[in-house]
């Protein structure tokens, strides 16, 4: 019986797709569930999985196609075995990796192209051992791993000093890869939002002691009776925006078109890193979350983002953002806003810093804040007193059970 593969049924707000990668090839044996092929849209990469066990029959879609909606794939054979032309059983792979053609080098996958773009590499020099030689996400991170291993094996352990200029050792590389419809789409969301909104980045810094004191004292308690979840410092920067957002609904609207749009409720995007691109998953009604499930939804949301499992209901409709650089050691940053939203906070690194308390000098631990806002809703006196709101609540946790 023969079934048509088909692509999932896009959003609204996405209009097409790509084919970014096949896992399986014509005449090729799939089991139930198992992954066919991974479409990239500018939000999310999609994975298609095989409806029932067969053989793929005829593939309608090559890597680098653009789709719509629901767009036939593939067909499927559905029971039918996959033909042995040696008659006998196929050879297990071996462990050296495949040579690398251009072929391969063009249908690698979105996370295996983002690695290299990253690191600069030139993917004809990486083994790749997937299907007809491709390149796999795994083969870029075992050559990064090789490489200080090797370069140092093939370095001259001489150590005299010969004084004359340095000369090239090698061929001047450049590789163009393509850039991934979800990368153009963040580059184009950028640049949409620095050039039509009015932005203004106001800046504060906060004591973490009192916080850093509250998790001390009770992370082990808090992570053995909320299953396993970890007291972080995002929840409780979460809520806090929640709080201030309450206070100050302009922080918490949207412009469309002439008007302003204030929104009742607090749903907060937290920014999260991929080798995609950065991604904002919403938790949605987060001012009704408690501490912990505040920590335990940002940890799944970061887990799925990272293997690709978020879908485009999990990245809209937000109406704030917080984003955090302190994980990469970022001291000092401007978050650009995510439109439609008009408030972006950054967190950063905590630092230790000679600060002036009670007339004595004592050293703390401080992190700066950052608000980035849209200038043509929020006046700075809005933004200002948002900012000190949450200073005030992160240095006195208390306020944010009881709500002063």
């Amino acid at each position: 019986m023969a079934i048509q593969i088909k692509a999932p049924a896009f959003p609204e707000s996405v209009a097409d797709g790509e084919v970014a990668a096949w896992h399986k090839e014509e005449g090729e044996a799939v089991k139930r569930d198992e992954l066919i092929v991974e479409i990239e849209t500018d939000k999310v990469v999609m994975e298609v999985v095989a409806p029932a066990d067969g053989v793929i029959k005829k593939i309608h879609a090559a890597v680098g196609d653009t789709i719509e909606s629901e767009a036939l794939l593939a067909d499927l054979e559905e029971g039918a075995v996959a033909a042995d032309t040696a008659g006998s059983p196929a050879e297990a792979p071996t462990a050296d990796a495949a040579p690398v053609s251009a072929e391969a080098v063009a249908e690698m996958g979105p996370a295996a192209r983002q690695m290299i773009e990253e690191h600069r590499l030139d993917p004809s020099l990486i083994p790749g051992t997937g299907k007809g030689g491709r390149i796999t996400k795994e083969d870029v991170a075992a050559y990064i791993k090789d490489r200080p291993a090797a370069a140092a094996a093939a370095a001259p352990q001489s150590t005299a000093v010969v004084d004359v200029p340095s000369a090239p050792t090698g061929e001047r590389i450049e590789t163009r890869v393509p850039m991934t419809r979800m990368r153009a789409r963040i580059a184009e969301r950028l640049l949409d939002a620095t050039t039509s909104t009015a932005m203004l980045t106001t800046f504060n810094e906060v004591n973490m002691a009192p916080v850093m004191a509250l998790r001390k004292k009770y992370k082990d308690q808090f992570e053995k009776t909320h299953n396993g979840t970890r007291l972080g410092f995002m929840g409780f920067f979460v809520k806090a925006a929640c709080e201030a957002l309450k206070r100050f609904p302009a922080v918490n609207a949207s412009i469309d078109g002439n008007d302003v749009v204030y929104h009742g409720y607090q749903d907060i995007g937290v920014a999260v890193s991929t080798e995609g691109g950065l991604v904002v998953p919403v938790l949605r009604d987060a001012d009704f979350m408690s501490l912990a499930d505040v920590e335990a939804a940002i940890v799944d949301l970061g887990t799925r983002a990272k293997a690709n499992k978020l879908t485009i209901d999990d990245m809209t409709g937000g109406t704030f953002t917080v984003t955090n650089g302190g994980v990469f050691g970022s001291l000092l940053s401007t978050p650009i806003l995510n439109p439609p939203q008009t408030g972006i906070l950054g967190m950063h690194k905590i630092q230790e810093r000679p600060m002036v308390a009670d007339g004595e000098v004592v050293v703390l631990p401080m992190m700066y804040l950052a608000l980035s806002y849209d200038h043509r809703l929020i006046d700075g006196k809005t933004a200002v007193q948002y900012l000190v709101a949450v200073k005030d609540l992160i240095e006195d946790p208390a306020r944010i059970l009881l709500q002063l």
